[in-house]
């Protein structure tokens, strides 16, 4: 009988009623990793996050933001897609579901990385993620991102946040602030080593490198002055909000300068 059983014949014995809550053992002192990384625990009735555990098809919600990205009607707008396909449209420029390099090139540079970085990441992304996403067996001498099927392109050693058909782990989200920088609301890039080692799967030299990649590229876009990556900026990350909103501040910076 497992713990939990145990502590629930001790509760029905004692007379308890069968709606108090459970205790759930997330960590055990004979196993101190467990102890290390503490996984997020939704506390009813007064958690923000319900089902925390349950993936969102086109929601990317957090304890902050319950609802998701509802700046802008963003959740409204893009509730046909996955919030991994969210994630990818700032780069489909055109939005006919196909990217291409010279998008992916584009969009890097609207985000402020540069002539070179933005190479850099082109040949990175569609060297390695365009051939899961084909509907043939042939490669795309073009080497396109088709979006219909971009969650072919999930890859391990990673958060888990965005499950295998591309939808928003709460929990998974949650888990990195609670695991890896004690229950703050931000990271810092010490805490992003420690997630990108506490997340490493065994010969996974693809998934280590995506890891590293992505999480560097986001610093590198939201390049706190303190050193911090605010959760809520992540979080728009994951569904690809915050890239509107800091290519259209880049423009108004731009226009400020010229006038």
């Amino acid at each position: 009988m497992s713990q939990v059983q145990r502590k629930s014949s001790q509760t029905r014995e004692n007379g308890a009623n069968d709606s108090d809550e459970e205790q759930i053992v997330s960590s055990i002192q004979s196993v101190p990793i467990t102890e290390l990384r503490r996984p997020y625990i939704s506390k009813p009735p007064n958690a923000t996050l319900e089902h925390s555990g349950t993936a969102r098809a086109n929601v990317a919600p957090s304890v902050e933001s319950p609802q998701g990205t509802t700046r802008d009607g963003w959740t409204k707008k893009h509730s046909h897609q996955t919030v991994l396909q969210q994630h990818c449209d700032f780069f489909d420029i055109d939005k006919d579901g196909v990217i291409w390099p010279r998008d992916t090139f584009t969009g890097f540079y609207r985000l402020g990385y540069g002539a070179i970085l933005s190479l850099v990441a082109m040949v990175i992304i569609h060297a390695n993620f365009s051939y899961p996403t084909l509907s043939s067996w042939i490669p795309d001498p073009f080497f396109r991102l088709y979006l219909g099927k971009i969650h072919k392109d999930k890859h391990g050693s990673d958060s888990n946040t965005y499950d295998h058909e591309g939808r928003f782990v709460p929990q998974k989200f949650e888990d990195i602030f609670t695991k890896y920088a004690d229950g703050r609301d931000h990271l810092t890039i010490w805490d992003v080593l420690k997630l990108m080692k506490g997340q490493r799967c065994i010969a996974d030299p693809i998934g280590w490198g995506g890891a590293l990649f992505e999480w560097l590229a986001t610093y590198i876009l939201l390049w706190p002055e303190d050193g911090m990556m605010k959760k809520e900026d992540i979080r728009g990350v994951y569904d690809g909000s915050i890239f509107y909103t800091i290519a259209a501040r880049r423009v108004k910076k731009v226009c400020e300068v010229r006038s």
